[in-house]
């Protein structure tokens, strides 16, 4: 059996427990957040609102405005469903954890990308994995059919490319390290862009990434047939190590920025929770605007 058909197997045989995770941290999340409610042309009952000058006299509830001094208006969801493609790094390197308790970048980035998928399906959004066969998902059912589609062998990509599937002015939301070239995400970013599509970027890093925690001489081995690397004394490039990081993270977010879209960064030594919200918080002006 191939490395490829090995590692579909082992995500298929958890996928029950990572779709239970990822309802889990969704409904964290949803707790007190009304989903993609939202004022607009729809049949459905959002809430009731003081009317106010420049409404329509007709959009009045009488039956409302009866049990008080005041006139309500009754206001319904918007009902035009949108495309959210949604991506995650299956390249190696993103399979690396420093330690036991920590989970792999890989294993985080897709409770994230199933729990967001979680919300927006929830909340009448289709969904499609950028790159992936077949058309948007919608519906709570979908979840499933999105992490069966995560358990096939993955293309090891660090980046994703253009999806034509994507609808016109869809929204794209991309996981991963975003370690590789600047000029590499650069190109992917404008490539989805050109569509044209507005996203987000999630860079998902493990802790020791960020401070480098290691002491004295030390070896470091890289996942994609980088050469070796021997260090010394790991403590007198820490400080380098981290103005790099800061650099390249300026340079992703300053990419980002210059096609309209936004950059975030995890920790997986954080709750995924926190990530989610984020990124839920972030979604929600792009969605409110279709």
């Amino acid at each position: 059996m191939t490395a490829s058909a090995l590692r579909a197997e082992a995500l298929g045989a958890r996928l029950p427990p990572l779709v239970v995770a990822a309802e889990r941290v969704a409904a964290t999340v949803m707790q007190g957040v009304h989903g993609r409610r939202r004022a607009g042309q729809g049949d459905a009952f959002w809430q009731f609102r003081p009317f106010l000058p420049g409404d329509i006299a007709a959009r009045v509830d009488w039956r409302q405005s009866a049990k008080s001094d005041r006139l309500y208006i009754r206001e319904t969801e918007w009902e035009a469903a949108q495309t959210v493609g949604l991506w995650r790094d299956a390249s190696p390197s993103m399979d690396w954890r420093s330690t036991p308790g920590l989970p792999a970048k890989s294993d985080r980035a897709e409770l994230l990308l199933l729990a967001l998928a979680s919300l927006l399906l929830r909340g009448g959004e289709r969904v499609r994995l950028i790159g992936g066969a077949g058309r948007a998902h919608a519906g709570r059912t979908a979840l499933e059919a999105l992490a069966q589609l995560l358990s096939l062998p993955p293309t090891p990509a660090s980046l994703p490319a253009a999806d034509p599937g994507l609808p016109r002015h869809a929204r794209a939301v991309l996981l991963g390290d975003f370690l590789s070239p600047l000029p590499e995400i650069q190109a992917a970013v404008a490539a989805l862009a050109a569509l044209p599509v507005r996203g987000h970027l999630v860079q998902i890093l493990d802790p020791a990434e960020e401070t480098l925690p290691y002491l004295g001489r030390v070896r470091f081995e890289g996942l994609e047939a980088e050469e070796p690397a021997l260090v010394p004394r790991v403590e007198g490039v820490r400080d380098m190590y981290a103005e790099r990081l800061r650099q390249h993270r300026a340079g992703v977010a300053a990419i980002a920025a210059a096609a309209g879209w936004r950059f975030l960064t995890h920790r997986t030594d954080h709750p995924p929770e926190q990530a989610l919200l984020a990124l839920w918080q972030a979604l929600s002006p792009d969605r409110s605007s279709t």
